[in-house]
């Protein structure tokens, strides 16, 4: 059987500084978001450019460590796994 994979390579800078806090049963939380940028020229050979945002979250150690030493502009590389969330609208739909 055949395992699958997730797994992400990031590198861009903060956007802003970096936020902690702490759950209920008293574990760290650091999160922060990551701008990546990429360039191409396009069909007709001019230069194009776009920007993926990334929110990032760190968990005990590393998120104490990501709160003391990273600050809006720092570049990082990230390495970790993708989750996506979904959230309510105003309606209830997600």
């Amino acid at each position: 059987m055949a395992k699958d994979l997730n797994k992400v390579m990031i590198i861009g800078r903060l956007g802003k500084d970096p936020e902690m806090r702490y759950t209920p049963g008293g574990s760290p939380v650091t999160t922060f978001s990551v701008a990546a940028g990429r360039q191409w020229k396009d069909g007709s050979g001019d230069m194009r450019e776009e920007t993926e945002w990334f929110n990032i979250v760190t968990w005990n150690k590393l998120a104490e460590i990501c709160n003391e030493h990273l600050r809006k502009a720092s570049r990082v590389y990230i390495e970790g796994r993708l989750q996506t969330r979904q959230w309510p609208d105003q309606d209830g739909q997600t």
